[in-house]
């Protein structure tokens, strides 16, 4: 049953009608949070520690923020503006779907604490509603609107499943105290044992043959990005994406 006490944050007034001026915003607020999770992870981010790091009381905060889940909901709009889409749809939408998806990468690399943040349903904070017009908006003229949600659907999932594993190797890297290639140097006489057993024909073609383990991460985000790019451009217009009319 749904709370019928519930106010969704962004419905909530920042500050009363009437009284004093608060002393605090909900900007620094957010600030403070992912200054602290960009450190030390999303658990560091507790009231107590944000009131610390700006001089406030903790129970005061609440005045402010009146739950964690708003506190996370506001930090994850709020990195959500970090994504230039700028002069989008900018009539070029191979470039723009591009452009967006190297700055949701870089976005989560920046604050790896949201690959942690759960958010099967959405927000619609302001920085999340202005990134939907403008995203949707590259598509809206070729596709339905169910279409268009469909491809975008396909093409974050691309990202997020990608960079999630990226975040997650570093994070694993990090606990052993080894770089990638000292990892992989450490694996070899076990892969080597396997590729000599001849019991694993197309393990051993991935070791032997393939070059897309060895490319930077950037090389395998573009490369694979490029593929799902592809995918979209099958579902679009025979004219390749170009409105009618245009020249």
């Amino acid at each position: 049953m749904a709370d019928a006490e519930y106010v969704n944050i962004w419905m909530r007034p920042e500050r009363p009608s009437h009284g004093p001026k608060p002393a605090y915003s909900r900007a620094q607020i957010t600030e403070a949070a992912i200054r602290i999770a960009d450190a030390e992870g999303l658990e560091a981010a507790t009231m107590r520690r944000i009131a610390a790091e700006i001089g406030a009381g903790a129970m005061s905060l609440y005045r402010y923020v009146p739950s964690r889940d708003d506190l996370v909901e506001l930090m994850a709009d709020q990195v959500l503006g970090e994504i230039d889409a700028t002069g989008m749809p900018s009539g070029d939408w191979r470039a723009d779907l591009t452009r967006y998806a190297d700055g949701l990468r870089a976005m989560w690399l920046r604050h790896p604490w949201i690959a942690t943040v759960q958010r099967s349903l959405p927000s619609f904070g302001p920085h999340q509603l202005l990134l939907i017009e403008r995203l949707m908006g590259v598509l809206d003229a070729f596709v339905s609107i169910d279409e268009n949600l469909g491809l975008i659907a396909m093409l974050n999932g691309y990202i997020e499943g990608t960079v999630r594993e990226e975040i997650s190797s570093a994070k694993e890297f990090r606990r052993c105290g080894l770089s990638e290639s000292e990892w992989m140097a450490r694996s070899y006489p076990y892969v080597d044992r396997l590729v000599k057993s001849g019991r694993y024909p197309i393990f051993t073609k991935i070791v032997m043959e393939a070059r897309q383990p060895h490319l930077s991460r950037d090389d395998q985000f573009r490369n694979g990005l490029q593929r799902v790019l592809d995918c979209i451009a099958a579902a679009l217009p025979r004219n390749g994406g170009v409105p009618e009319g245009a020249d």
